[in-house]
């Protein structure tokens, strides 16, 4: 009996905990402080074709290399490393069940399973990954864990929007 209530316990707070989540607030802000709308142009949100993606799933915003890289939102860092395609990358769990994906950075200075506040640096711009040889840019995503499925439609990986968040409206209405 007493490890049954133990179990109900800490699922109630898990659940709490998940809950919460979902309706803490997100007001995010550019993740580059000297940025603004100007920097990334929003058509590029869903834009085919991409390299090996086919579609772009982001945005990219444009900035000096070495400049500060901030969190657009409070959260959880989930992972700081690297892979092929956005070089060196910083992952970040924020409000809403959103992942926060930033790419291509110079460097990072963001630990994982930390939490940053919205502003905080978390990182610097580059052009590692495939943006090597390119101009000196983040790729910034956010993916959403709960399927907004009123967003799918027939284009080219249409079924993914029900995912993926255009950053460029998200962040004009959080300015």
């Amino acid at each position: 009996m007493l490890k049954l209530t133990r179990n109900k316990t800490i699922l109630t707070l898990i659940a709490f905990v998940c809950g919460l989540m979902f309706f803490i607030p997100e007001q995010l802000i550019i993740p580059i402080k000297s940025a603004s709308k100007s920097d990334w142009h929003k058509d590029t949100f869903w834009y085919e074709p991409w390299g090996k993606s086919g579609v772009h799933k982001g945005i990219d915003i444009f900035a000096v290399k070495g400049t500060s890289l901030r969190s657009a939102s409070n959260g959880l860092v989930l992972y700081t490393g690297e892979n092929s395609l956005g070089g060196k990358v910083v992952i970040i769990l924020g409000p809403k069940w959103r992942i926060h994906y930033y790419a291509h950075l110079e460097s990072i200075s963001a630990s994982s399973l930390s939490f940053v506040s919205s502003g905080e640096q978390i990182g610097q711009i580059g052009d590692s990954g495939n943006a090597k040889g390119k101009p000196a840019h983040l790729h910034y995503s956010i993916v959403t864990l709960l399927p907004h499925i009123w967003l799918i439609d027939s284009e080219s990986q249409g079924w993914k929007k029900a995912f993926y968040l255009d950053p460029n409206r998200l962040l004009i209405k959080g300015s």
